[in-house]
Order: structure tokens, then sequence, then C-alpha cells
């Protein structure tokens, strides 16, 4: 866009801006397409809208955002609240680019009642708008079979799809299936049912899916007694039967107190992407709905605007009519008549923790299923972990790790271990004898190595590390630094892992000022550091035998006169070490060697004369 384009934008937009009500309302971001970007609420359109071209209070999203309006509309409103359904409605009907995206890519199952002349009771995952009354959606399948598996023990219901008319009924159209035989229908099809008690069975459903519980148990109660005293036992035993049940299911269900009916529960967990919403009915003390949504975010939305966003939403959706909310947090309600608590203490209190406790476990469940699904993601967000603990400019794609082993300086070796995308690549590992160092010298070591690895990768244009750590402390990440640094000249971050008194990873050290970072157990990051320290320990110590056990090999076979090569490793193979060969009779090694190579062989180790 030209500079001249742009000013005669900015001029248009002010003159909208300044023209803005006082009042609350909606307003909508247009791009110069015509198409909405951004849909927002306000209690006063002048003052928010203003605040998006205010240059001093503007992100880095918002600029962004302000750089693609073209146009504003906006929709004057009785009350804030009327602005906030209304908000909700566009961005579900537009899907605004810059607006938090609800992610409801799945489809919950809920239980219907239809409107049938005999209703049926059945679970499904569509709605049909006048097919019938809809209760859910339940996010816990075994709580909706629960459900349904108690209404099926108490109301012998039909499960056909008869059509079932009364001229059907009266003119015998029906005839009874196996559900009457085996006493699991009432057969209302043949008339053995009125329809009178066939909707009392369902009205008795209707309050067990509310959660009006202890209406029905008052009810049921009653007429238990009135069957006893008409001495209508077998009937009353059968009230009886379904008061137990019901009680039964109500103990199960019951969280909190019996006094708290008609409650809406809400709790938030965000983080920079998205945030999830739970939401929790409560009615005579059982909660009767439980779902948590997600919503992804575009801009810079506080808590405080998606909760109230969130509840908008999730009471529409289960058609709430609460006169009582309970947040974590005070807001203003988005909803007329409606109190909210936010509580210390206490019944509500715990409610409030419970839907806590959903909220971050639907978080933790979402993020391992996305992980599962897309493992890089893992592997990214554990990468960016590690940048912000360790302030690296880049993430570390690449980590290597180095470690020296010795035997109070004899057979010094070195190791070097690579990370790519924080898994191990064993095709990239380095082994290294030391050459330029004599006697235990750990520091020399590995600015000796360090310099080998290096200057090679730079003469062969290799691709370097975004992360250098040393499997030990100061001493170790000075004398990496001397030669990365001032040596090679080169820019790379370097950390040491340091062990605590039982030899196990606890703190990390990185930056010229050995700044200190804790590492607690059981965290991703000490998982991580933990399987790179035990990794290149591995590596060396491995190395560091293999070259000692060949250098003890060869000090006594290959000093031995008229021993040649091919003789020495016949007794190897065959005998396995020097201690068995030693052991051994004439006999059985003139049978791998021959006899006079045999008296040499064991004169010189049995003897000592090497």
């Amino acid at each position: 866009m030209s500079k001249e384009k742009r000013s005669e934008r900015e001029e248009y937009l002010k003159g909208i801006v300044n023209n803005l009500p006082d009042s609350p309302g909606c307003y909508q971001y247009l791009n110069e397409s015509g198409t909405i970007i951004y849909v927002g609420k306000a209690k006063n359109l002048k003052r928010r809208v203003s605040s998006y071209f205010n240059k001093e209070q503007q992100t880095l999203k918002t600029k962004l955002l302000v750089a693609k309006i073209a146009d504003i509309r906006y929709v004057i409103v009785n009350s804030e609240a009327d602005a906030l359904l209304l908000e909700n409605n566009l961005i579900k009907q537009h899907k605004p680019r810059y607006n938090v995206l609800l992610k409801d890519d799945k489809t919950y199952p809920s239980i219907c009642i239809t409107n049938d002349y005999f209703p049926k009771i059945f679970k499904t995952r569509k709605t049909v708008k006048g097919a019938g009354r809809y209760f859910g959606p339940y996010t816990n399948a075994g709580a909706l079979h629960a459900l349904l598996e108690l209404i099926k023990e108490l109301y012998p219901l039909r499960t056909c799809n008869l059509n079932i008319t009364p001229e059907g009924v009266r003119d015998g159209k029906y005839s009874a299936c196996l559900e009457y035989q085996i006493k699991k229908c009432c057969a209302p099809c043949i008339a053995k049912i009125s329809r009178d008690d066939y909707l009392t069975y369902i009205s008795e459903v209707t309050s067990i899916l509310k959660g009006d519980i202890k209406v029905l148990q008052e009810k049921l109660l009653v007429e238990m007694k009135e069957k006893a005293v008409a001495l209508e036992f077998e009937e009353a035993q059968n009230i009886k039967k379904r008061y137990e049940l019901i009680e039964n299911f109500r103990t199960r269900s019951e969280v909190v107190s019996q006094s708290m009916t008609n409650i809406d529960v809400f709790s938030i967990e965000s983080d920079e992407k998205s945030a999830f919403i739970n939401f929790l009915h409560i009615t005579n003390g059982c909660i009767n709905q439980a779902f948590t949504i997600e919503y992804q975010k575009r801009l810079d939305e506080t808590d405080e605007e998606l909760i109230s966003m969130g509840i908008i939403e999730l009471r529409n959706r289960f058609g709430s009519n609460a006169k009582e909310m309970i947040l974590p947090f005070p807001i203003e309600s988005p909803i007329e008549g409606v109190t909210i608590t936010v509580p210390q203490k206490g019944e509500k209190a715990r409610l409030l923790a419970l839907s806590r406790l959903n909220v971050k476990q639907y978080k933790v469940d979402r993020l391992k299923q996305e992980e599962k699904l897309n493992p890089e993601q893992k592997a990214t967000r554990m990468m960016k972990e590690i940048q912000e603990a360790l302030h690296l400019e880049k993430m570390p794609m690449i980590i290597e790790c180095f470690d020296n082993s010795n035997i109070q300086g004899s057979d010094a070796v070195a190791a070097c271990v690579v990370f790519r995308n924080l898994k191990p690549s064993k095709k990239d590992y380095r082994k290294y004898n030391i050459r330029s160092v004599s006697g235990p010298d750990d520091y020399a070591s590995m600015r000796e190595v360090v310099m080998r690895r290096y200057s090679r990768i730079i003469e062969e244009q290799g691709e370097l590390p975004n992360l250098i750590i040393a499997d030990g402390g100061k001493g170790q990440m000075e004398a990496m630094r001397s030669v990365i640094e001032d040596e090679l000249g080169l820019c790379i971050p370097i950390a040491g892992l340091v062990k605590d008194g039982r030899h196990r990873t606890s703190e990390l050290l990185v930056g010229k000022e050995n700044e200190v970072i804790g590492l607690k157990q059981n965290t991703p990051l000490f998982r991580l550091m933990t399987q790179i320290q035990d990794e290149v320990h591995r590596f060396a110590i491995t190395f560091h035998r293999d070259k000692r056990s060949k250098r003890q090999t060869a000090s006594q076979l290959d000093s031995i006169k008229g021993i040649g090569e091919k003789s020495k490793q016949a007794l190897l193979q065959h005998f396995k070490s020097i201690k068995r060969i030693r052991q051994a009779t004439i006999e059985d090694v003139a049978a791998v060697i021959g006899e006079s190579k045999a008296k040499l062989v064991l004169d010189a180790l049995k003897n000592g004369n090497l």
C-alpha cells in the first residue's frame, strides 16, 4: 500500500472512530476485500475502538490487526450483556481471523427424549430441531451409559422404531415384541400401559436427567406409602425398588451439600496460544452437567475476556438459567440478574477446586493427544522451554555434550554425543583418544577434544550446534569457552551439568556468569538433561573400557616372541581371555596353535617370561 493510500485509510478510519457513540455495542473490523477479520464488544464503543489506534498502547499483535483494517461497522445494543451475546453469535457466524477460535471439533453424545406419542429415550450425537428434548452433551461416556442403564432398570420404556399412533393401538395394528416377553418393555403398542402412566415414567426420567433427584425421591416415597396403606404391597415393593436404585445413584453422584442447587461453576486454564474453560452445573448437590471448551487465541485476550465468552457460550449450549456463578476471580457479570461468587473456603471453594482439577486434566489430555498426532510438537515445546530457561537466542535444535574418561591419566579418552530435535543422533557420535595430554588433566583433555571437534566442522563447513553441554561444572565450561570463543571465535552457548552428593543431576550452569538453574526432579527438562548426561557418560565409559581391555590383552600376548597375529586371534577367540589361557593345560593350548607355540605362550604367561 502506498503512503498516500495509507494516509487516506487512516483519515477515513479516524472519521468513523470520532463519530462512534458512547454506548454499549459490537464492532466489526473489515479488510480491503470486505471480509470481517475481528469482532469485539464494548461497554463504550468509542472508548474501546479508539484504544486500538492508540500507538502507545499497541502490542505487536494489535499492530498487525490494525494494519489490516479497511472499514469499521458497529451495532448498538441496550447493555454490555447484550453486546456479549451478539459478539458470541457474530464470531460463530463469521469466524473472524483475529478472534479467539472455539475449538469444538468433537461431537459429544447427548440423551434425547423424543416427541413421539409414546416417547423413546436414546443416545445420539446429532441434534435435530423439533425432534425432541436433548440432555447433554456428556464428555464422560461412562456417566451417560450409567444414566441410561439406571433408566432402563427403573422404567420399562419402549426401544423400538415403530411410529405408534392412538388409532393404531386402538385398532390392534401392532404386536408385542421380545422386549415385552422378557419384561424389558411395558408394551404401550398393545395398550398394556395407558399413555398417562407412560408419560409419568417419562416425567420421572426427565427429573433424573435434569438432576432433580431429591424431588423425584420425595414423590416416590409418598406413592409407596399410599400403596402400602391401600394394601397394594406388590406395587409398593416396585416403587421401593425404584426409590433405592435412585438413592444409590444419588449417593454416588453427590459431591456437595444438598442445599446447593442451580449453580454454575467456571474455571479457566490458559497459556500463550490456548485457553480451556470448564463448566459444572450443580443441582441438588449433584453435578449433572460437566463440559470443557477450548479457545485458540488470536490476540492478547485476557482471562477475564475469555471466561466471559465461555460463560455465554456454555450457558447457551446447556440452557442454564442459574442465578449464581462461582468463578476463580471477579469479573463484571456478562448476564444481568446473576450473582458472581469468588469463594475462599467451604463447599463452594471445593466446587471451584473440582472445576480447576477438571480443566487442568483436560489441558494435559489435549496436549498428550496433540503430541501423539504430532510428535514434533512435543520436541518443539521442550526446546522452547530450554531456550527460555537458558536465555538462548535460538532454539537448541542441535545439542552436543562432552565427557572425559581415564584412570589416573592412563588410556585417556573423550566422547561427544549429539542430540537433534532432542533425540540421540548416534551417527553423529564421536570418540577421541587424547593425544597431547599426559597425566590426569581433564581440563587440558577437554580443550584438545573441543578444538579437534569444531576446527574440523569449520574446515568441512559442517553444522555447528546451538548448545554445548559439559558433563561437569565451571572448570569444564571455562576450558570449552577458552577454545570456542577465544581461539575459534565462535559464539555458541555453553552449559554445564552438575551432580549432587548422590551423583544425580541437580543443577545446570549457563552463561559466563555461571548462572545456576535448578532442575526439579520428574520435570521434562530434568529428564532430558539426565538422559543426555547418562548417554555421554555411557558412551565415554564404554570406549574407555574397550581401549583398556585391548591394551591389557595386547601387552601380554604381543610381546611373546614367535607368536604372530593369527595365533593371538585364535587363542583369544577360543579361550576368550588371558586368564583362561594361563589356566589351560598345554594340551588344550596346543590343540589351537600347536605344541611348540603352546609352550612359548604358557612359559611366558605362567613364569612371567615376557
